[in-house]
């Protein structure tokens, strides 16, 4: 057992960062060997350091886990399974996955808020006997139990120590190239914003540029526009006053041809009745005269000599006046021969 523990520690690290540790299609993929290595006090001897190691296979320590407990002299060893995980789960009344969250936490020491305290027994522990590791949970001044593990002795403790220095050594080389790599990431990253930066200012610049050329041709088309709007606005104006004083004019045209003609008409009502005035003066004119031509005729009636007696006169027709029918000769008595 002792003999295979290195040979895990390289296989953990070669699983963990090979690309070519990939499972193949229809094969199960086994369960990666995790270690943790951590310094812990034991109460009972403040000024004494304990180095505790913690490998287990999966996702978390509900599955079980193994400890190797070393102050660098003696070291011990001792194993928890998952059936011993689940008794104290169930006995602190806590579901599992939160007890398994707690106790990884108190034994890999991962960044909590919560303090762990540990306490070995015998203390001080005796190189060939068997010691109890309980490890217990302290919150606000209230500590409670997680649980505890029987540890045998190493035979080879030299053994043990070797391999917490090889893993060490492992780790550390691990997290360098891990560094190391974060490294080259963070510089090129650094160029990349370099870069970017670089583009950033140089678009920047030619947006100005073109920003000032388009608001530079913006305002030239603008004022072209204001004028041609002032333009149009005073071509506008023009036509309106041209067609306004158009319309007065014809108004005003308008206006004296209905003068001339009212005028037109005043005076030819005034001729219409002169004219209509002057039949009637000259109808009252003519009655003397036929009164004068029927005497005459009369006259000339009785002129006439005897050889014509026993021939009646031929009567002619009487002068019509335009005051109705006068006297006419035909009115007149004849003589009697």
């Amino acid at each position: 057992m002792q003999q295979r523990l290195p040979v895990q520690l390289l296989t953990v690290r070669t699983t963990a960062f090979s690309p070519q540790n990939k499972p193949r299609d229809g094969l199960c993929e086994a369960p990666v060997m995790h270690t943790s290595v951590r310094e812990i006090h034991v109460s009972s001897q403040p000024d004494s350091a304990y180095f505790l190691r913690v490998d287990w296979r999966g996702r978390g320590l509900g599955s079980g886990f193994h400890l190797l407990l070393t102050d660098g002299q003696d070291a011990w060893r001792g194993e928890v399974s998952e059936a011993v995980v689940c008794a104290e789960a169930e006995e602190l009344e806590m579901q599992t996955e939160r007890y398994v969250q707690n106790l990884q936490q108190a034994l890999t020491g991962t960044e909590s808020s919560v303090s762990y305290s540990f306490t070995l027994t015998p203390s001080p522990p005796n190189h060939s006997s068997t010691v109890t590791l309980a490890y217990e949970k302290v919150q606000k001044d209230i500590s409670f139990r997680l649980g505890s593990v029987s540890l045998k002795s190493v035979p080879e403790p030299t053994e043990a120590v070797r391999e917490l220095l090889v893993h060490s050594l492992q780790r550390g080389n691990t997290l360098e190239h891990q560094n190391q790599d974060l490294e080259e990431e963070n510089q090129r990253l650094r160029r990349e914003q370099q870069r970017i930066t670089a583009e950033l200012k140089r678009y920047t610049g030619g947006k100005e540029t073109l920003e000032a050329e388009l608001y530079s041709r913006f305002v030239l088309v603008l004022n072209e526009k204001k004028a041609k709007i002032r333009s149009l606005q005073e071509t506008v104006t023009q036509l309106q006053e041209t067609r306004s004083s158009k319309g007065r004019k014809q108004k005003d045209s308008a206006k004296s041809d209905r003068t001339a003609g009212g005028q037109e008409e005043e005076a030819e009502d005034e001729y219409g009745g002169s004219t209509d005035e002057e039949p009637e003066e000259v109808q009252t004119t003519p009655a003397p005269t036929v009164q004068s031509r029927e005497s005459s005729t009369a006259e000339s009636i009785g002129r006439q000599p005897e050889g014509h007696h026993g021939r009646r006169p031929q009567s002619q027709t009487p002068l019509s006046s335009p005051r109705g029918p006068g006297p006419g000769p035909a009115d007149l008595p004849e003589k009697e021969e």
